[in-house]
């Protein structure tokens, strides 16, 4: 073909090495966007946990005993509302303990756990948060 009749265009090798290279970039970025999803998940999770123990230590101080429930602290005002755990998804998989036996005071929560199965990025499990 003369050289001013040539039709414009990318040949199939110069496609090919495109498509790899953002092949290869997507599998380098991937990863590092999953993990930060996660490490944002666990930072969510920590701060729910730290808000609800502090509303539960400000309850006791207030009211000179433990909340029955975190619905009730929800009642009460010392709580908005209470807030989902990102682990599960859901606003009642919160596990409630029991206040500690050298603790003076009555009721039914002490202290609020994740109820997420599995263990975070540092290996620690949600449990034990």
């Amino acid at each position: 073909m003369p050289p001013h009749r040539r039709i414009k265009g990318f040949t199939l090798i110069e496609l090919i090495v495109v498509m790899a290279i953002i092949g290869l970039l997507a599998s380098i970025v991937a990863p590092r966007y999953t993990r930060s999803v996660e490490r944002a998940r666990e930072a969510s999770v920590k701060t729910s946990l730290a808000v609800m123990r502090d509303a539960i230590d400000k309850f006791a101080g207030d009211r000179r005993r433990y909340p029955a429930s975190l619905d009730e602290m929800v009642q009460m005002g010392y709580l908005r509302s209470l807030p989902e755990d990102p682990l599960t998804g859901r606003r009642d998989s919160w596990v409630m303990l029991p206040p500690l036996p050298e603790s003076s005071m009555e009721g039914g929560v002490g202290d609020v756990r994740s109820g997420a199965a599995g263990r975070g990025l540092d290996g620690t499990p949600y449990a034990s948060w």
